[in-house]
């Protein structure tokens, strides 16, 4: 596990740079936080810094799912605070999702769908700022966190 503090939107986004230079084919990386907590801001640095470019990365609230063509192996969005029910992930492309990697806001709404091995960020406003905390789980994370947060 790893606690970092975060004292701008401008760390939270270079945290999501960091992560996305271990992303690997799939990978998970569930995001939790209350609403303004910085899950889409860290989202945003971790896609813009995997992709090299300045890309728009609207939150999905709505669309609740949005995939990139990142260099490798595509990367999925998903929002899932307006899902209803557990299961209704099936029809967002879930199954689709394997040859890529995934970022989920909100993920405790995917239930018994939410894959064991994943990375948990958890994001809470602390003072000005913010703090995150990364609890790996399953094989390789805590390894990979090792090298790059050593």
């Amino acid at each position: 596990m790893r606690i970092l503090e975060l004292a701008s939107d401008a760390d939270t986004r270079a945290l999501g740079g960091q992560l996305a230079q271990l992303l690997r084919r799939g990978d998970v990386i569930a995001l939790h936080g209350d609403l303004g907590a910085g899950k889409t801001t860290l989202v945003r640095g971790l896609i813009q810094s995997l992709l090299g470019r300045e890309e728009e990365v609207p939150s999905p609230t709505y669309t609740l799912v949005q995939m990139y063509e990142g260099p490798g192996f595509p990367v999925w969005h998903f929002d899932l605070y307006r899902l209803e029910h557990a299961d209704d992930v099936q029809e967002l492309g879930w199954d689709e999702t394997p040859d890529g990697a995934v970022l989920i806001e909100w993920p405790d709404r995917a239930g018994e769908h939410l894959p064991v091995n994943r990375l948990d960020v958890f994001l809470e406003i602390s003072g000005d700022g913010r703090r995150a905390r990364l609890e790996p789980g399953g094989e390789g994370w805590q390894e990979r966190l090792d090298e790059r947060f050593a």
